[in-house]
């Protein structure tokens, strides 16, 4: 015989189910609460951050027009790798007008000696015929008063006396004057032989310069070169991004500041890659104002209409080398970034930033002027042959 449920015990059944799926609902959420405390509770976290690295603008550095392209967006080059060829006609015109004005003016300071010999020279017989002058006169003094010469060959003599000393005033005095030109030094070493130089090394480091190489190791990207186009010293022509060398620039509320130092470490997950990819780095630097502060057009909160905005501050974040080579980042990606606070870290203002890395020198252009002073020493002894 079936039993009969009366409509009040369903009821109660009813209410007994519910309160025990809302008491399970409450645990449950409590149970989650207190472990997402328990696990966030000495953590910042911020999804404003994103991967950043050195982005290295590759410029023309001398006029000319593009010839030839040897690298394409997304290639891995190599540093002193020649990226792009210019045209170099101009330059070697330069380097051609250069060659001839050292030679030139090496030419001049060697007429200048020459002519200082040859003054010299000019003195020499000059005192030498005033000697014999001045001996004539003394001759015809004495002669004079026995009536042995006449007055006119005395007064002749005493005025042919004051023309050689004027005429060796006037040598000396151009002597004197050629020989402050000189300044007494070699022809090599004359400082206009030494601006002459100068002017032909620049023109030497156009002409070498009219291949562009890569300053880094990285991959190309955002390529504006293009063959044919006419481009001018200081012109971008591609960005080399060495992909190893990347960090995270979390920009945190400034209300969460205060108990995030440097060495502190850090998790980070890339959107890219989801939430099975976790990184780990470490807090290596403050910036050293908010982002605002920086800005091309600052914030100007003295105008009368203020308002209260909570400002971000850039925190960079060095990430684990080896997890980046297994798993490499580019830059601009986005991340959500957390800084454990519970480590007690270093003063605000320290920095653990090292500028050891390949990113930040080259040794690519230590070569340019390799061959320039033997080209100058060959102009010199081509152009001196008469002075040593």
């Amino acid at each position: 015989m079936q039993k009969l449920i009366r409509p009040k015990a369903i009821i109660r059944q009813r209410r007994r189910r519910l309160i025990m799926v809302t008491a399970i609902i409450l645990l449950a959420s409590m149970a989650y609460f207190v472990r997402w405390w328990y696990l966030n509770r000495d953590w910042e976290t911020t999804d404003d951050a994103f991967i950043t690295g050195h982005l290295i603008s590759l410029k023309a550095q001398t006029d000319g027009t593009v010839v030839e392209i040897l690298a394409e967006n997304t290639q891995y080059v190599q540093a002193g790798q020649v990226l792009v060829k210019l045209d170099g006609a101009r330059a070697q015109i330069d380097l051609q007008q250069a060659q001839a004005e050292l030679a030139e003016t090496l030419r001049d300071i060697v007429t200048l000696k020459t002519r200082i010999d040859t003054l010299q020279q000019r003195m020499e017989a000059r005192k030498a015929e005033f000697t014999k002058v001045q001996h004539d006169l003394r001759r015809f003094d004495l002669a004079v008063r026995e009536g042995a010469v006449s007055e006119q060959q005395v007064q002749n003599a005493r005025d042919q006396v004051r023309a050689l000393e004027a005429s060796i005033a006037a040598i000396k005095a151009e002597k004197s004057g050629i020989e402050a030109q000189i300044l007494g030094q070699s022809v090599a070493h004359h400082p206009a032989v030494e601006k002459a130089k100068s002017k032909l090394r620049r023109a030497f480091l156009a002409y070498h310069r009219r291949n562009v190489v890569a300053p880094i190791s990285g991959f190309v990207a955002k390529r504006k070169a293009q063959v044919g186009n006419l481009v001018e010293a200081g012109a971008q022509l591609m960005v080399i991004v060495p992909m190893y060398d990347v960090w995270v620039e979390a920009n945190f509320l400034e209300t969460k500041l205060a108990a995030i130092r440097p060495g502190q470490s850090a998790e980070i997950r890339v959107d890219a890659y989801g939430k099975a990819m976790l990184y780990h780095g470490r807090v290596i630097g403050i910036n050293p104002g908010t982002g605002s502060s920086f800005a091309l057009l600052p914030t100007n909160n003295a105008n009368g209409n203020f308002i209260h905005i909570t400002e971000r501050v850039p925190i960079r974040i060095a990430i684990d080398a080896e997890e980046l080579r297994q798993n490499p980042l580019l830059p601009g990606l986005s991340t959500l970034t957390r800084v454990n606070t519970s480590e007690p870290g270093e003063p605000m203002l320290n920095s653990e930033v090292n500028t050891a890395g390949t990113a930040y020198r080259t040794d690519v252009f230590s070569d340019e002027l390799d061959g320039v002073e033997q080209m100058i020493a060959k102009i010199i002894v081509a152009n001196t042959v008469a002075v040593r």
